[in-house]
């Protein structure tokens, strides 16, 4: 199965987990909080799709530059640099709406962490359902003496 085909599947999840997030962390968050609530539940679920999307993006884009080599040091540039970028957006965005009236601190927080267990999960239900080989054909030193025949 090809890294495309994995990164297709963890999306369809990650975004049935971000409707999942949107709508109990909205009901939750309503009958706790009220409006903020319900806005701070739907922000955190946002935040959901929008890093699971670039992490995805960040890995295709590594993957069609290195031409498929995962190996590669410009692989895991790309992919590094997309994962600060997304942590330095997260913070920036935490502390634009830390004093906000509308943002139930509490509820968010909630949601977030809810959403970044289940990504987690997410990514490794995706990784484990695609039976990709760890293994490969690769003959080893003194393979070609075991199966000539014995004479």
């Amino acid at each position: 199965m090809k890294t495309a085909t994995i990164l297709a599947r963890a999306l369809v999840y990650g975004a049935i987990l971000t409707v999942a997030i949107a709508i109990t962390g909205s009901i939750i968050g309503y009958l706790v909080a009220g409006v903020p609530g319900l806005v701070s539940a739907l922000i955190g679920a946002g935040l959901t799709a929008v890093l699971m999307g670039l992490t995805a993006l960040s890995i295709l884009v590594a993957a069609r530059v290195t031409n498929g080599e995962a190996s590669s040091t410009l692989f895991f540039g790309i992919v590094l640099g997309v994962w600060l970028i997304k942590f330095v957006l997260f913070i920036v965005i935490l502390v634009l709406l830390r004093d906000q009236p509308f943002i139930e601190p509490l509820v968010m927080f909630f949601s977030i962490l809810v959403a970044v267990i289940g990504s987690l999960v997410v990514d490794v239900v995706a990784y484990v359902g695609a039976r990709v080989p760890y293994v490969g054909d690769i003959p080893l030193p003194g393979d070609a003496e075991r199966s000539a025949p014995n004479k």
